[in-house]
């Protein structure tokens, strides 16, 4: 665990939430959405469901349609940095996006996006054997304790 990052304890058996996951970098996106299970898992939530979309750029209107049926979601992907501005645009769309759906619709979204410049970058966070930072569990716990915190459930 990253230092700094605070101890969560939760209790979100009555939560309905869902994954949303990218399909780009697959084992990273495997080890994301393995910490996202064991955050929910940690969050004593009993079920969820996982939903994949293409890539982090659709996480956004996966988001938008599924907040209305879900006390919270959590969104997982990665963008690594190319050569050309593509990176900025996709990680500045999923943010924005992701945060107009939270504020419009009230749900908490889990914010699992990893923004990398190599793909190291991106397994170092991915929850793997051998990452330093689990940032899927990170995300679920977040999305669940904060569905909590606002009274969800």
């Amino acid at each position: 665990m990253k230092t700094g990052s605070p101890d969560i304890a939760v209790d979100g058996a009555r939560l309905r939430v869902a994954i949303i996951a990218a399909s780009w970098h697959r084992t990273v996106m495997d080890g994301l959405i393995a910490g996202a299970r064991r955050g929910l898992a940690a969050a004593k939530v009993p079920a969820h469901d996982l939903v994949r979309v293409p890539g982090t750029f659709e996480l956004t209107v996966a988001a938008a349609r599924l907040a209305p049926r879900y006390d919270a979601l959590v969104a997982l992907g990665v963008v690594v940095r190319g050569l050309t501005p593509h990176f900025d645009y996709v990680c500045q769309a999923a943010t924005v996006g992701l945060t107009d759906v939270c504020v419009r619709t009230g749900v908490p979204i889990g914010f699992g996006v990893l923004t990398c410049d190599d793909e190291q970058q991106a397994l170092d966070r991915a929850g793997l054997d051998g990452s330093f930072e689990d940032k899927g569990y990170e995300a679920a716990i977040a999305a669940a304790a904060t569905a909590v915190t606002l009274g969800a459930g």
